[in-house]
């Protein structure tokens, strides 16, 4: 397996989704329910009948919704398309019931509309509007980009506007990301060693990146509290963080992996948590708290400060806090291929393993009382 998402819409139960890449059997999607308060997995599976799932992502809007990109062959020929599913009603939200016997309830997906790509090419991923209503979603496809409309109850994908990478050689992109900043009309995509962004009204490039990483670039990541930031991670073992506005070097670089660093992860609430999983097999949680939007710690109001305090308070402000590696996580016995933190509670993620394996960890409990207290 590679394909992991957190379940975006929902945001009171913790559930990822996992898409599996079998060439034997029927390939498939487990929702995966962790109850929080017993230490639990509740794991519901989902027919995904279409090919091995390369890339899973769900609706922002509709906790049902979600879209797969997967290897389809015809003619001896494998293309990798993209669909837009609904998952039964039932399993819609988080539940904590497990079903009683797993093998007589699987279910299949119900298809809601195919992202047509016969004129575009390979599917690499599907990317929804951040803070849309879950009918815009862009799909990049070999070299280009699309941005499709889902028509009423997402029966039909209507291609709105298309941009395409010009210059030599085979171009193709491998991961895209969409900015929950300026509006929602920024993306930005890496293809070879270089990272570009585009704005999504004119679908023209605003800023470009190039030889962003020495080899080829995997994952890209928004920083969710503050604008113009962008982690990239890839092939040259390291993890890189610019400011969009100037690109000539990386703000910061982290060098703890030893092989490709397939995912980079902002934490949604906390953004100097950032999350890695690599080739390497491990799972490295970072403090990039120099480059957070809380650089100086929490926040605090001065009225609740007495005067001694406020003194110390205003020594303790200067000093910027330290960025470092808080932990590593060696659970993992094959290449970890995606890393997600969960959408409903900010402490907690998930990595998935080449293997199959799912593991849920928590950011250690005195980093998460250094944060907030």
């Amino acid at each position: 397996a590679r394909a992991l998402t957190p379940q975006t819409a929902e945001t009171d139960a913790i559930r990822f989704l996992v898409g599996t890449q079998s060439l034997r059997y029927d390939n498939q999607i487990h929702i995966i329910d962790f109850d929080d308060e017993n230490n639990i997995i509740n794991k519901n599976v989902l027919l995904h009948q279409v090919g091995e799932i390369w890339h899973i992502s769900t609706s922002p809007a509709d906790k049902g919704v979600l879209a797969t990109c997967y290897n389809k062959t015809s003619d001896s020929k494998v293309m990798t398309c993209a669909a837009v599913w609904r998952m039964p009603k039932e399993l819609e939200s988080g539940s904590h019931e497990s079903p009683d016997d797993s093998s007589s309830n699987t279910q299949t997906l119900e298809l809601l509309c195919h992202l047509d790509n016969t004129a575009h090419g390979n599917m690499a991923c599907v990317m929804w509007e951040p803070m849309g209503d879950g009918k815009k979603i862009i799909s990049l496809a070999d070299n280009n980009i699309l941005l499709w409309d889902l028509q009423e109850s997402s029966a039909k994908a209507v291609l709105s506007s298309s941009a395409a990478l010009e210059g030599k050689g085979q171009l193709k992109f491998t991961s895209g990301r969409w900015s929950p900043h300026h509006n929602c009309t920024q993306i930005a995509t890496a293809n070879d060693t270089t990272v570009r962004g585009w704005d999504t009204r004119s679908m023209r490039q605003i800023y470009c990146i190039e030889n962003a990483h020495g080899q080829l670039v995997r994952d890209l990541d928004f920083n969710p509290n503050k604008q113009y930031y962008l982690a990239s991670c890839g092939d040259d073992c390291k993890v890189k963080f610019w400011d969009t506005r100037n690109v000539t070097e990386p703000v910061k670089t982290l060098e703890e992996h030893s092989h490709w660093v397939w995912n980079v992860r902002y934490n949604h609430s906390h953004d100097q948590l950032i999350l890695t999983g690599s080739s390497d097999s491990r799972v490295i949680l970072s403090n990039m708290v120099s480059i957070s939007s809380e650089p100086f710690g929490h926040m605090v109001d001065d009225d609740e400060l007495s005067d001694q305090e406020e003194q110390h308070q205003e020594e303790k402000i200067k000093e910027p806090l330290q960025d470092s590696v808080i932990a590593t996580y060696e659970e993992h016995e094959d290449s970890v291929y995606a890393v997600e933190w969960s959408s409903a509670d900010p402490w907690l993620f998930a990595s998935l393993s080449y293997d199959g394996r799912l593991v849920i960890n928590r950011v250690p409990r005195a980093l998460k009382y250094h944060i907030l207290l």
